[in-house]
Parts: C-alpha cells; structure tokens; sequence
C-alpha cells in the first residue's frame, strides 16, 4: 500500500501510523490541513475488514474535517484518527492510554475528541496521556459527549432543507428515514418524534431499533431496506459512502440530510443527487455541531455561545442551497468551494 498514491490522499501533510503489540492499539492518525490552526477531530473505533480500509477512511474522514472546520468558521484544521478493533469487545483503559501516547507525540498538531466507538470516558483516559484531547467529562473541566451539539445541527439543518425543498416550516407529518441509532442518530430521531416527524429507523444493532420503535412509534426496517422507503428525507447517520452507484438509483427521498461524514462515495453523486431532484445537505456542513461545541471546550469560549451557533448551520445551508439554486449547481460543489477559499489561504 503506497499512502501517496491512494485517490483521498489529496494532499495531506501528515499521517502517522501507532502500534503497541502490548495493549492491541494499531491507529492511524491523519493530518490533511492546519493552515486555520491545529488539526482537530475525533477518534473513531471500528472493526476494518483491512489497514487499507481503516487509512481510506482517516483519510476521507480527516479531509471532511478540513471542510468541515473552515465552513462552520472554526480556528482549527482537519485531522481524524482511527482505532482498528471492535469497540465493544477490543477496547480496553489500556488500549486508550495507548493512544492517549500517540496523540501526545504528534505534539500539538493533532487534538482528538470522542467519535464513533468512543466515549468522554475514554478521552479521559487518553487526558492522562496528553493535553491535546477535548470533550471531556465536567469533572476535567470538559463539557461532555457532543453528539447532542450534532444532533441539534442535523435537525436544525433538515428543518433549513425542508424549507429550501418543499417550503414546509416545519417537519410535521413529514418521514424521516433514520439510518444508524448510536447517540447521534437516537437523539436526531428523538427531537424530530418531539417536532412532529414519523419515523423509519434502521440500525446493525436491534435493541436500538426496538428502543426507538417503544419510545418513538418508529417503523423498524432492515438495514438494506432503508434505502426503498418512501419518506421525504433521509438521514444517514452512520458510516460514509452510503450515497453510491448501488443506492442511490432506489432513492425515492426529496432530501439526504444526516450526521454521516463523507456520505457521497463519489464527487460525482452530487450532480446525480441534484438530477433526480433530491436536495443534499452536505454532510461537513450539517454535521458540525458536535465540532463547535468540542472547539469551544478546548479554547475555553463561553458554554452559552455554542447552541446559537450551532443553529446557524441551518442559515449557512440556506446560504449553499441558494447559492447553487441561482447557479444551477449541486450543493456539494458550492460548498467544497466555500470551504477551500477558507482553508486554502
């Protein structure tokens, strides 16, 4: 595996590869772009069919994070880090203070936080190993698990797509596809039950779909079938690439709004997407939420700034879907160029 020549290496100035044969801990860190400041970005756990699956995805997932900081207009650069293994049956105290050592030897260049397959407890661990680590607990000073930061940017932001795709004010008595039940996507689905919304929920893990199904009234469907439901948005809120040559002809959706990173397998499925009539919301812009919050921790900015901005996520994808209206372009375009004219200066 040549790292220079993979097709989302796209110019990174760092990646750095972790081993510690005693404690299990083989990570990738990825560093695309600090001309804004420090590579932030979260620490994913994740069972990779192979190493070069698990560098594709800190790579796609660090470059997301370059985009994503600069268009939510944040001091920081992008940078992801991932963990090969299982987080329910692989990670160990051990394992995260093992990684706790390998963020602190990138010195400074590389913050981390929690991700899929992490926790605020687990950054606590890694806080005993190196100071560059955010959302952390109240008891070190942090401010907690900032999924509900993203949750409230994702709803914020389908509220913002459904004004822009069907001019509705609101998403009651809309469906909502909900793909991925982790504490991201329960609580997206939680405050759209609250709106009004009804709910098709998908998730590799059944006892989140029953939990949704009791608390929600949500429609339980297998992971595959998500993709045929007839519900006017869709939110991915798992892994990348779920928007691909295999799903996307299914779509009967009006909208793709999620907390996913990296949904589009291709650049070229956002002219698709725009084609077959359905508003995209790209996915470091709407996503965001979780970041500012993080951000605001780690520089010490006042707790009560971050909810309202992360409700401008919705204003700033009012801002990408007028804009690309106007031009006759997709969404995903427009805002890939927001986003370099910020971070390539």
């Amino acid at each position: 595996m040549n790292v220079f020549e993979l097709p989302d290496f796209d110019g990174h100035e760092q990646v750095v590869f972790a081993n510690d044969p005693k404690t299990g801990l083989k990570a990738v860190i990825a560093i695309h772009n600090t001309h804004r400041g420090p590579a932030m970005g979260g620490c994913r756990m994740w069972k990779y069919v192979d190493t070069q699956a698990a560098v594709t995805d800190a790579l796609r997932l660090s470059r997301g994070m370059t985009y994503k900081n600069a268009m939510a207009d944040l001091p920081i650069g992008g940078g992801k880090a991932v963990i090969i293994g299982d987080a329910r049956t692989d990670k160990t105290p051990e394992l995260m203070l093992a990684f706790g050592e390998a963020v602190e030897r990138v010195a400074g260049r590389y913050i981390t936080a929690e991700d899929v397959g992490s926790s605020p407890a687990d950054m606590a661990l890694v806080r005993e190993k190196t100071r560059f680590v955010a959302g952390l607990g109240g008891e070190l000073g942090g401010r907690g698990d900032p999924s509900p930061a993203t949750a409230l940017g994702v709803f914020v932001g389908i509220g913002a797509a459904a004004k822009h795709r069907l001019g509705a004010d609101s998403v009651a008595g809309m469906t909502v596809a909900v793909q991925g039940l982790g504490h991201v996507g329960y609580d997206l689905a939680r405050q759209l039950h609250a709106a009004g919304a009804r709910l098709i929920v998908t998730d590799i893990h059944a006892d989140n779909c029953q939990r949704a199904a009791a608390e929600f009234g949500a429609k339980v469907v297998g992971p595959d079938e998500i993709y045929d439901v007839d519900a006017e948005v869709f939110a991915p809120c798992a892994l990348g690439a779920i928007v691909n040559d295999k799903t996307a002809s299914r779509f009967k959706f009006k909208i793709i709004a999620g907390a996913a990173n990296n949904q589009l397998a291709t650049d070229a499925l956002g002219e698709h997407l725009k084609s077959a009539g359905i508003l995209y919301a790209p996915d470091y812009v709407i996503n965001a939420g979780g970041i500012i919050k993080v951000c605001a921790e780690y520089f010490k900015e006042p707790a009560e700034q971050v909810e309202g901005r992360v409700r401008k996520i919705a204003d700033t994808l009012t801002e990408i879907f007028t804009s690309a209206a106007s031009r006759g372009a997709n969404p995903a375009s427009v805002a890939d160029e927001m986003a370099r004219a910020r971070f390539s200066a």
